[in-house]
This record gives structure tokens, sequence and C-alpha cells, in this order.
């Protein structure tokens, strides 16, 4: 099982440096959840950090992940169980994908549907 961490912190804002290392800090706390890979995530005061286990798409599925103009950022842990579906109706639409994980599925999705992919 993967491990997600994060925080917000408005008054880290303006020190990146700060806020990666102690994201860093706990991300390794939880490598035990996710021993295959790491990925951070820092925009502002928006921390987010992922240990992954990885299952589907072992190369391509590294975390955090953006969508196709970078304004969307993810980490998600779990299970999609019509991705295939989505990614065909998805792929119809115009979109390109780039790994076959969950993650990005749900990142396409928001893109063209917004909040109604849910």
């Amino acid at each position: 099982m993967c491990g997600i961490a994060g925080f917000v912190n408005q008054e880290q804002a303006g020190n990146e440096h700060e806020s990666a290392a102690f994201l860093d800090r706990m991300c390794r706390a939880i490598a035990h959840r996710g021993p295959d890979d790491q990925g951070m995530f820092l925009d502002g005061p928006v921390s987010l950090g992922m240990r992954r286990l990885s299952i589907i798409d072992l190369a391509g599925g590294h975390q955090p992940m953006s969508g196709c103009d970078s304004a969307i950022n993810i980490v998600f842990n779990g299970e999609i169980y019509n991705y295939r579906e989505l990614q065909h109706e998805l792929k119809a639409r115009g979109h390109l994908f780039k790994t076959h994980s969950y993650t990005e599925t749900i990142v396409l999705a928001f893109e063209e549907f917004c909040s109604q992919f849910v």
C-alpha cells in the first residue's frame, strides 16, 4: 500500500528549501508503505509527497502527477475498477496518455469533465 504525506503552511510559502526538507522527512518516515518510489510536489504553501508501491504501470506511474498544463497535480492511492473504459472514452475525446496508471486517468477525467467526472 502506498503512502501519502503533505501539508499546507502559509508561513513556509516563501521557503521552498525548508518545506522540501520537511516533506522529505515525512516521506522517509512512511517509506515502508511504498518502497519503490518517492515523489514530491511543492508550490507556494502546498507540499505533497508520495511513497509508491508499484503494482500498475511499474515504470510510468511516478507521482505526484500533473495534468496537461500542470495546473492539476495529484497524489493518489486506490483503484479505479473501470479505468480502462475511462481511458478509451478519454482517448476518443482527444486525450493522450503518457502512462497506463489509474492516476493519470483521474487527472485527464478531471480536465475533461471537471468535478462531474466523479
